[in-house]
């Protein structure tokens, strides 16, 4: 997002919290109702266009959204709604972009409530390994012919009682509203959306055996001096890398590996 959007967006998060900060408020109920509110208006354009309308007042947009939402959602989802389209967005599709964003926020929020945030941000990344690891799964969970109802019965066959309720609730989301992205970047996105709530940068570290303990910690120690913030450690396993450690935060990779060594050797006498 750009300019207008971006400001926008930091200015619901700000708005998201304050809600949030009264435990009150049902979180899981405030997502799963701005889930339905971007729904429907990626369904809707027409009406996204007009509440994105830098000709018409803030408040007539949101006298729109009181008008179309009202006795439909909670007061908090009606005034977070009310605030956002008050505001201006460089793009109409960023509003929903946004509320799409604030909905899974929420959730994790619920999660970090009971003290779950860090099984959901480590069972989302096993997920992505698991459908990265099985073309069959990815195939079927992609099919842009196949119901939603009937991916998100084959997802709670897979995850029901094997992982934390909100994981479950986002990867369904996820699959059954993709919004264009592909599976593993929306994957990929929720996983940085899970480190954010707690300030994270989260690295992907691949090594030939399960690190110890005190590997994961000096190695974390590591990162979060080179980066100046707290670094999570989503661990995989992969007997190709011979040995040593492969590490990705963001678009960086930095790559110790045997096997990056020994290609290097090779590429040095082929030359």
């Amino acid at each position: 997002m750009h300019g207008a959007s971006r400001e926008a967006l930091a200015a619901a998060r700000e708005q998201l919290d304050a809600l949030t900060d009264n435990t009150s408020v049902d979180a899981a109920k405030l997502a799963e109702e701005l889930t339905a509110v971007t729904g429907l208006l990626d369904r809707e354009g027409s009406l996204r266009r007009v509440l994105t309308d830098p000709g018409k007042s803030g408040e007539a947009k949101a006298g729109l959204v009181r008008q179309v939402l009202g006795g439909r959602v909670s007061s908090e989802t009606l005034d977070l709604v009310s605030g956002m389209v008050r505001s201006r967005w460089s793009r109409s599709r960023d509003l929903t972009d946004s509320l799409e964003e604030l909905a899974n926020t929420a959730d994790l929020i619920a999660a970090q409530r009971t003290g779950a945030l860090d099984d959901v941000e480590d069972e989302i990344f096993r997920f992505g390994r698991i459908v990265a690891g099985s073309t069959e799964l990815r195939a079927a969970l992609s099919d842009k012919a196949a119901p939603a109802a009937a991916k998100a019965d084959l997802l709670r066959s897979l995850l029901g009682g094997r992982v934390n309720p909100v994981t479950e609730r986002l990867v369904v989301r996820l699959v059954t509203h993709p919004r264009g992205r592909s599976l593993e970047a929306g994957i990929e996105s929720l996983s940085k959306l899970a480190a954010a709530r707690r300030n994270r940068m989260v690295a992907v570290v691949v090594s030939a055996v399960p690190l110890s303990e005190q590997q994961k910690r000096r190695l974390g120690a590591a990162l979060a001096k080179v980066y100046g913030r707290q670094v999570h450690l989503n661990l995989d396993v992969d007997p190709a890398v011979i040995g040593g450690v492969t590490v990705r935060v963001g678009d960086e990779v930095v790559n110790g590996t045997i096997a990056e060594r020994l290609e290097e050797a090779a590429r040095r006498m082929a030359s």
